[in-house]
């Protein structure tokens, strides 16, 4: 009994896939925050030339 708990707390494969989820969610949220800044910034850029086009037209 006492090999089984020594081997048990040995065993850090469980904490690795803990930390490579938590990396994974940090780079995830990264991306998520990027890609809403960068689609904020190609829709006002949209918007600006659909304005200038709507005026250079009339």
């Amino acid at each position: 009994m006492k090999n089984l708990v020594a081997r048990f707390l040995k065993d850090e494969s469980g904490a690795t896939a803990i930390e490579y989820g938590l990396i994974a969610a940090g780079i995830s949220l990264a991306i998520i925050a990027i890609v809403t800044s960068l689609g904020s910034t190609v829709s006002g850029k949209f918007n600006s030339i659909n304005t200038q086009l709507g005026t250079a037209g009339g």
